[in-house]
């Protein structure tokens, strides 16, 4: 029986961020899809097909969110993700170099799944993904 793949979204707007978490994903298998949001507002365009967006299909069962973007910051966009019956229950992980008490706070304000700081070393960074998709291979994610 093949493992369980994962759709996910990631919303970052550094672009070396970007191609290290998604050569890490890459390399463990666990994702069938990836969408990229550059911010917090073009995610949330993208997951309900505004401003011109086609709507994310399949929806995201997991979004790993950066905080210091510009238009909307993680923050930000968590607050309305949460306010949207439709969108509300997915698994948020933060993956940021925040390690502000107010960022921590606010995050987990918002329900996120973890808070994940962005590690210098790969291998530390890989290892973290790897404990996480442990996790995400039990779960069982709505439709």
């Amino acid at each position: 029986m093949g493992e369980k793949k994962i759709t996910l979204l990631h919303i970052e707007d550094d672009s070396v961020d970007k191609m290290v978490v998604e050569r890490v994903l890459k390399k463990m298998d666990i994702i069938s899809v990836v969408h990229h949001a550059e911010n917090g507002e073009d995610a949330i365009n993208k997951l309900k097909g505004l401003n011109g967006e086609e709507k994310l299909s399949p929806t995201p069962q997991v979004i790993l969110l950066d905080i210091n973007m510009p238009k909307m910051n993680g923050l930000e966009f968590l607050k309305e993700l949460r306010n949207d019956p439709e969108l509300k229950h997915i698994s948020v992980y933060m993956v940021t170099t925040s390690n502000d008490e107010s960022d921590v706070a606010g995050a987990y304000e918002y329900n996120v799944a973890g808070y994940i700081l962005k590690p210098v070393d790969i291998a530390h960074f890989e290892g973290t993904f790897k404990l996480i998709t442990d996790f995400w291979r039990l779960c069982e994610f709505p439709k």
